[in-house]
C-alpha cells in the first residue's frame, strides 16, 4: 500500500507534525501522534468508491466525522484543511490555499482496538453484542428493495474476487438470493433495513472509556451500508469465529438476539456470513495474503445442516443456562444454536436489561404464558429456516414439555430432552452465588418450585455435578423424542 505521488508532501507533512509513521490501507492513512490522531484520505479512485478529487475527501471527511461522532464523541473531534501559508510551508488549520483535509481524532493506543486483542473474555463479548445492539437500534429504518440492495452487494464482490483471482465457481450466491428474497423483502416492511455501520469488523471496534466502541462507519457509498442488521452484524460474527472460535461469535449472536428480540434473520445468516467471507477473501489477496481459509469459509457456510432443537429443563440453579451456552457452539449451522432463555425474554419483553431484577407480578401465570408463546414462536420460525435452538426453561410443567417437543415436530426437526438434577443445598448454594444473571430466581422460588410435581419426566436425566455431562449431553441423539 502506497500514498499517491499527489499527496507525498502532505504525508511527509503529518509525519513529521504527528511524530507518526502511517497506518495505512488501501484508501486512507492515519498518523497517530501523541495528542492527536490525523486520517487523510489517499486520492484514489476505485470503482466502488471515488478520493480523486480534494472536494470529495472533504466530503467524506465530513461525512466520516458526521456519521462515527454521536456514537463515539471522545474520539472522533473535526474535520481541518491543511493549508499552504505565504511562505510556501505547510500548516494545520492555518490561512491559505487548502490543499488537503484530515479527520482529527483522539489518538487511542494499539491495544484499544479489539482486532488485536489475543483473547476476548466472555463479558467482553457480551459488552461487544449490547454495543451492535445499541447501534442497531439507533440506525434509521429505510424502505428500498432490500433483495436488489443485496444482488448489488453480491455482484460487486464476486467480480471484486474474481479480479483478485478467487476461484468462486462454487459460490451459488445469487441462487441461495433468490430463495430469500421474500424474507428480505418480509424484514425490510419489519424495519430490519436501515442504515447500518456497514464495515463491522473487529477491526472497526475499540475500546473508548473501557466500553467497545463502534467507530470508521462506511462513508462512501450509502448502498452499501443500507442493509439488512443481520448482514451487519454478520461481518462481526464471521471476523470473531475465524480469529476466536465459533463460541465467542455464538456469544455474541445470542446475546444480540436476546437484546433485540430479532432472531428472523437466521434464515439469511448463511448467506450472510458467505458473503462477508468473501469480502475478507479478496481484501485479503490484494494485500498479498493467503486469502483461502476464507474462500473456503465462504462456500461452507452455506452447507445445509438438519436443523435440531435441544431442550433444557430442570430446577432453578442446575445449570440449564450454562449447559446450553456450552452446548450451542456445536450444534447446527454457524455461529451454532439460537439460545432461547425464557429469562432473558420475560426481561425483554418488560423492557429492560436482562440483568434487571423484575417484581414478583412480571412472574404470573398470565405472563409466563406470553414468555412461553413467544420461546415457542421464536424457536419454530429459527426451525423451519434451518436453524438449530436450544431452548432454555424449567419446563416443570408436563404440558409446557409436551408443548417445546411438538414445536420441533411441526418444524420437522430432530428433538432432544435433556433433565437436569442437583442435590437442593447445591442448588441452593448456586443461586446464590449469582451475579449479573438474568435468572430471578431465589431460594423462595427454588423452594416452591422444588414442591411442585413435575409429573412423568421421560427425558435424558443427568446429574448436573457431573464432571462429564457436556460430553455426554453432545453424544445424545438428534431424533424425535416425544414426550408424554
Amino acid at each position: 500500500m502506497t500514498i499517491p505521488a499527489a499527496q507525498a508532501e502532505v504525508a511527509a507533512f503529518l509525519a513529521r507534525h504527528t511524530g507518526a509513521t502511517p497506518i495505512e490501507t488501501h484508501i486512507s492513512a492515519v498518523y497517530v501522534g501523541q495528542a492527536e490522531a490525523l486520517k487523510m484520505k489517499k486520492a484514489v479512485a476505485l470503482g466502488f468508491l471515488d478520493f480523486s478529487t480534494l472536494a470529495a475527501r472533504e466530503d467524506f471527511c465530513r461525512r466520516e466525522l458526521a456519521l462515527n461522532a454521536p456514537g463515539a464523541p471522545d474520539l472522533y473531534r473535526d474535520v481541518v484543511p491543511v493549508t499552504r501559508a505565504a511562505d510556501g510551508g505547510l500548516r494545520l488549520g492555518g490561512e491559505g490555499r487548502t490543499i488537503e483535509w484530515v479527520l482529527r481524532m483522539a489518538p487511542l493506543p494499539p491495544d484499544a482496538f479489539l482486532e488485536a486483542m489475543p483473547a476476548i473474555s466472555p463479558a467482553m463479548l457480551d459488552a461487544i453484542a449490547d454495543a451492535v445492539v445499541a447501534l442497531h437500534a439507533a440506525a434509521p429504518c429505510h424502505t428500498g428493495d432490500a433483495p436488489a440492495a443485496m444482488a448489488r452487494v453480491i455482484a460487486g464482490n464476486r467480480a471484486a474476487g474474481v479480479a483478485a483471482g478467487l476461484a468462486l465457481d462454487e459460490w451459488h450466491a445469487e441462487a441461495r438470493l433468490a430463495a430469500l428474497a421474500p424474507l428480505l423483502r418480509e424484514r425490510a416492511e419489519q424495519g430490519f433495513f436501515r442504515r447500518c455501520h456497514g464495515d463491522l469488523h473487529l477491526g472497526n471496534l475499540c475500546l473508548l472509556n473501557g466500553c467497545p466502541t463502534p467507530f470508521d462507519a462506511l462513508e462512501f457509498d450509502e448502498d452499501l451500508a443500507t442493509i439488512d442488521t443481520g448482514y451487519d452484524l454478520a461481518f462481526l460474527l464471521m471476523d470473531l469465529e475465524r480469529r476466536h472460535g465459533r463460541a465467542a461469535a455464538n456469544r455474541v449472536f445470542n446475546r444480540y438476539v436476546a437484546g433485540t428480540g430479532d432472531s428472523g434473520f437466521v434464515g439469511a445468516l448463511p448467506l450472510f456470513l458467505s458473503l462477508r467471507a468473501v469480502i475478507r477473501a479478496h481484501v485479503e489477496a490484494r494485500s498479498g495474503r493467503d486469502p483461502e481459509a476464507y474462500r473456503a469459509a465462504a462456500i461452507g457456510y452455506p452447507a445445509p445442516t438438519p436443523p435440531r432443537l435441544i431442550a433444557i429443563g430442570g430446577l432453578q440453579g442446575s445449570g440449564k443456562s450454562h449447559l446450553a451456552r456450552a452446548l450451542a457452539p456445536e450444534i447446527g449451522a454457524a455461529p451454532g444454536a439460537l439460545v432461547l432463555r425464557s429469562d432473558e425474554i420475560r426481561k425483554r419483553l418488560h423492557g429492560v436489561a436482562a440483568e434487571t431484577r423484575l417484581p414478583a407480578e412480571a412472574y404470573r401465570p398470565e405472563m409466563s404464558a406470553k414468555v412461553h408463546a413467544a420461546l415457542f414462536a421464536s424457536a419454530e420460525a429459527a426451525l423451519r429456516a434451518g436453524h438449530s435452538v436450544i431452548a432454555d426453561a424449567v419446563w416443570y410443567d408436563p404440558a409446557i414439555r409436551a408443548a417445546i417437543a411438538a414445536v420441533a415436530e411441526r418444524a420437522g426437526a430432530g428433538f432432544t430432552g435433556i433433565w437436569l438434577e442437583a442435590p437442593l443445598p447445591v442448588l441452593l448454594a448456586r443461586i446464590a452465588a449469582r451475579r449479573g444473571d438474568a435468572s430471578d430466581a431465589d431460594a423462595t422460588v427454588l423452594a416452591r418450585t422444588a414442591d411442585a410435581d413435575p409429573g412423568t419426566v421421560s427425558w435424558h436425566r443427568f446429574e448436573a455435578t457431573d464432571e462429564g455431562l457436556l460430553a455426554a449431553a453432545h453424544a445424545l441423539p438428534a431424533g424425535q423424542a416425544m414426550l408424554r
